[in-house]
């Protein structure tokens, strides 16, 4: 629906706004702010706001081998704080429910990015976001025949920064669902929010969550060229092995050509803390941090024999498989 970007003018930096609309592509000022570092975030969170606020209202809902249309519920957190709450709850589906969850960290951010900006910033940063689901309530709302004034949605290919909105990652999160009754749903829902919250809480920058895997990685890189890696339980989708556990485990990664460090490596976990039932998110940060780009620490944890905790942790190893 709108891409943001900034733009130094007269020794400050204007953060600008671009949409379509029935003339072509239009851009108009939001505000300015003193420097481009003070811009860079705001206009970072602006943009993965819009997206996901825009791509599930510019694509169809295909799950069910029909043309269905995603809610339009999550827009009220654009404007109203109170309905945030609402964008960490519900099962509509699993794509659906990942981007409500992205939208809500980018409102954090930019909770965050505009804290110490004066008023009138803030004020006209909240009037962009009024305008932004105004434009795209009437872009839904219109007849097909009737082309919309404004801020144009370009239905099938909306206007969004690339990659915004975990572009690509729809069809593997729709397979996750496949063919579950609704009361799975919701578990691999609980299950993905699970894994949000703890990289939200994990102070490893280099923690990486991959929702379309369910997993979450941590490679501090070093000599010993190991990783930690978070799985949750998944289901036999045809596309690989089930797992019906949450784990905490260690991956070494093994040089594809000895010979040439540019070709690559594979990796392959060799040790696992397993349970069956999820761990509390707390207890799973914990191991995250204290593994944070620390890899002597995980060089410790890969000698732990089955049985044993990992050293600081409340994670006993249930597995090895000769690492």
């Amino acid at each position: 629906m709108t891409v943001y970007s900034r733009h130094p003018n007269r020794g400050k930096t204007q953060i600008l706004a671009t949409w379509r609309d029935r003339e072509g592509v239009v851009s108009s000022t939001v505000t300015s702010v003193d420097t481009a570092a003070a811009a860079e975030p705001i206009v970072d969170a602006l943009n993965r706001i819009s997206a996901c606020a825009t791509v599930p209202l510019g694509v169809h809902d295909t799950r069910h081998d029909e043309l269905d249309h995603f809610p339009t519920g999550h827009l009220d957190a654009l404007t109203d704080r109170n309905a945030r709450p609402a964008l960490l709850v519900g099962a509509h589906g699993v794509w659906y429910e990942y981007v409500k969850l992205r939208l809500h960290d980018a409102l954090v951010d930019l909770d965050a990015a505009v804290e110490s900006v004066p008023a009138p910033v803030r004020a006209a940063i909240e009037a962009e976001l009024e305008a932004e689901a105004r434009g795209l309530r009437d872009a839904v709302a219109e007849e097909p025949e009737v082309e919309p004034a404004g801020r144009h949605l370009e239905f099938g290919a909306p206007l969004v920064v690339p990659g915004a909105a975990e572009e690509g990652a729809r069809e593997l999160l729709d397979r996750a669902e496949r063919g579950v009754p609704d009361a799975e749903r919701e578990e691999i829902v609980a299950d993905l929010r699970w894994l949000v919250e703890v990289c939200r809480r994990c102070a490893d920058p280099g923690a990486e969550l991959s929702a379309t895997d369910f997993m979450i990685t941590a490679d501090p890189g070093g000599p010993h060229r190991l990783y930690l890696q978070v799985d949750v339980p998944e289901e036999d989708d045809g596309y690989g092995p089930s797992m019906d556990f949450w784990s905490v485990g260690l991956g070494r990664w093994t040089p594809d050509d000895p010979d040439d460090e540019e070709a690559g490596a594979t990796g392959e976990v060799f040790l696992r803390c397993a349970r069956t039932t999820r761990p509390a998110v707390d207890e799973v940060v914990e191991v995250l941090d204290l593994g944070a780009g620390n890899a002597e620490q995980l060089a410790v944890w890969a000698r732990t024999p089955v049985g044993e905790p990992l050293v600081g942790t409340a994670f006993v190893v249930t597995e090895r498989f000769g690492g």
